[in-house]
């Protein structure tokens, strides 16, 4: 999508406040468990409009009594079963498989190098995977996960290496501005634990040959193959940068609280 495209130093792939927010994705919601899946958008704080029936929204957690919400409209993404609703960007097909499908003139195709992600926890499970190619063309799987407990490091011979990261929210904290977290993923620094000799040593090797694990990416960073975001959460932006946290953004990229 972007591969050919001049890249400005800041690219936004996701705003819950655009005209077509999800222009750019594709939408998966479990259809077994309608009152309990849903993406929907949202008044942060007022949790309205409520979304269609059957679905139910679950209230988002408060901190003592204080509740740090935007004054914006966000995405609300919310399943038990996490797996199968999220959305994802370009809306195609993920990656996950080894059987030839995957074309890379379908990857996201953005390079740079430092992720961005405006979420926030709503005590639940959540996750977010991200497909990151090599300058060999290599695809690697990273996930981060707030249910993981420890780095594991997946090589299989039907489907493309995966990296899985434990990650955590904030503590609550009586002093927070928001309840929000922006979370900030410095691509490249990735790349080299899918070959990592001590993550190498804790993979299941049952079936794993030398050639799959050469298949792993490892060189330098070349894009982005695409984003994936799953429940639960709720979503304000999703953007790419040149520099990391200490880059100056556009003043629409901040947060601001409800009063």
């Amino acid at each position: 999508m972007f591969l050919p495209s001049v890249q400005t130093s800041t690219v936004s792939l996701f705003s819950s406040t655009n005209s077509e927010p999800l222009q750019l994705f594709r939408k998966s919601v479990d259809t077994s468990l309608p009152v309990d899946s849903c993406i929907h958008f949202l008044h942060d704080q007022l949790s309205q409009p409520k979304p269609k029936p059957p679905s139910e929204l679950i209230s988002p957690p408060t901190n003592a009594g204080t509740d740090y919400s935007l004054d914006q409209t966000v995405l609300h993404i919310q399943s038990p079963t996490i797996r199968t609703t999220f959305i994802q960007s370009p809306p195609v097909d993920g990656p996950s498989h080894l059987d030839g499908r995957r074309e890379k003139s379908s990857d996201l195709g953005i390079k740079h190098p430092w992720m961005h992600i405006q979420v926030r926890n709503l005590d639940k499970e959540w996750a977010l995977e991200v497909g990151l190619v090599d300058q060999s063309a290599r695809l690697g799987i990273l996930r981060l996960s707030t249910f993981q407990k420890h780095p594991r490091l997946r090589l299989s011979s039907n489907a493309y290496p995966l990296l899985h990261l434990p990650i955590s929210f904030p503590s609550p904290s009586t002093h927070s501005l928001t309840a929000w977290s922006t979370l900030t993923l410095n691509l490249p620094s990735y790349l080299p634990y899918f070959s990592s000799p001590k993550l190498m040593r804790d993979v299941d090797t049952e079936g794993v040959s030398r050639g799959m694990r050469n298949e792993a990416p490892g060189g330098s960073y070349s894009h982005v193959a695409y984003v994936r975001v799953y429940a639960t959460c709720r979503l304000r932006r999703i953007w790419f940068s040149e520099g990391g946290p200490g880059q100056k953004v556009p003043w629409e990229f901040e947060l601001y609280g409800y009063e």
